[in-house]
């Protein structure tokens, strides 16, 4: 079945309006769906009546990842698949009839980049270029693909916006900027409709260890003090729900194709503020301590991320609505009552 256009919204609507986009029976497919944002991602989808297919890697304990969160009214609108992104053959059938294909699989860790670095690169380029290609041969109508604000570095100016230089400051940044150089090189040469998005850090329920918010609350609830590398790197910090309405916007919104488009909140602060914050969120008073084994190399820490954030205003209608402190409490209510699957005494590279 071959697509030759991308999504179509109403005539009168233009780049800057809010969308009002009928997802109903819209053909989706979620790469990564079993992630984090991918969870949330293919549960707002399902929600308004997408027709949602979940592309989650293959493991042999056949296990869904974080789609388990998903509530039984969406979970029974949704297909999953099992497969490997790095896989081409599997890829074009996975992805032939889609209107819209979300592309969220990646290798994320910034420490596992250090010492498998290759992995990095058959996942998060060679699997992107997978997807290209089936967005190319008109398998699929649009593709939004994932970025992120890692690929800028520490800024060199602020707020970052979408024409800040790129900066390769571990192996995973490396992979990603050459992800999106694929992207929009797929643009130019072939007018593949293709648009990215790049967020900026996200939080919120699901999120994995690996994630310094995670990271203080588990803590916080299990152990006598909280362990922490650097306290003074900065991050721009998004809700999980604003996020996914970035994404939407980003399938939903005509005339982007092409674009590199920003999704943050404008604002920073640093980790060790948020673990203060999360803390007195807590009503928790605990010390916080250096563990040496998690300060990144100094030349691959990114001291500084915050957003500008006006592109995706202007051209989708987007702007982050959570709170900070609501978002914060969303996430530590879901990591108090699924406790038993984080491990809070182990570093998770």
């Amino acid at each position: 079945m071959k697509r030759t256009t991308g999504p179509k919204v109403q005539p009168h609507q233009h780049p800057g309006q809010a969308v009002d986009f009928n997802w109903n029976g819209r053909k989706i497919v979620v790469t990564g769906a079993g992630g984090f944002i991918g969870s949330h991602l293919v549960e707002a989808l399902a929600g308004q009546g997408a027709d949602v297919t979940a592309m989650i890697h293959y493991n042999a304990l056949g296990s869904w990842g974080n789609l388990r969160f998903i509530g039984v009214g969406e979970r029974d609108r949704i297909r999953v698949i099992a497969g490997d992104i790095q896989d081409s053959d599997f890829m074009l059938h996975a992805l032939e009839g889609a209107d819209i294909v979300f592309h969220l699989a990646a290798l994320i860790a910034i420490p596992f980049s250090y010492v498998a670095p290759r992995s990095y690169v058959r996942t998060n380029v060679e699997g992107t270029l997978n997807v290209l290609e089936a967005v190319r041969k008109g398998l699929a109508g649009r593709m939004v693909h994932t970025s992120t604000s890692e690929v800028y570095g520490t800024a060199l100016r602020e707020p970052i916006d979408e024409e800040h230089p790129l900066q390769g400051q571990s192996p995973y940044s490396a992979t990603k900027i050459a992800a999106d150089k694929l992207a929009e090189s797929y643009w130019r040469s072939f007018n593949t409709n293709v648009v990215t998005v790049r967020p900026f850090n996200t939080y919120g329920p699901r999120q994995s260890a690996r994630a310094f918010i995670p990271t203080i609350i588990t803590q916080a609830l299990t152990r006598p003090e909280i362990q922490l590398g650097a306290l003074d790197p900065q991050r721009d910090m998004t809700y999980v729900g604003d996020t996914v309405a970035g994404f939407m916007a980003a399938g939903a919104t005509d005339g982007v194709g092409g674009e590199t488009i920003n999704l943050g909140t404008g604002s920073t602060a640093s980790v060790g503020d948020f673990a203060d914050r999360i803390v007195r969120l807590m009503g928790i008073d605990k010390q916080i301590v250096l563990d040496p084994r998690r300060v990144r190399p100094a030349k691959s820490e990114v001291m500084k991320l915050v957003s500008d954030n006006r592109k995706a205003a202007r051209l989708m209608g987007w702007s982050p609505k959570t709170n900070m402190d609501d978002g914060l409490l969303a996430t530590i209510k879901f990591l108090s009552e699924n406790l038993d699957l984080y491990r809070s005494t182990d570093y998770v590279v």
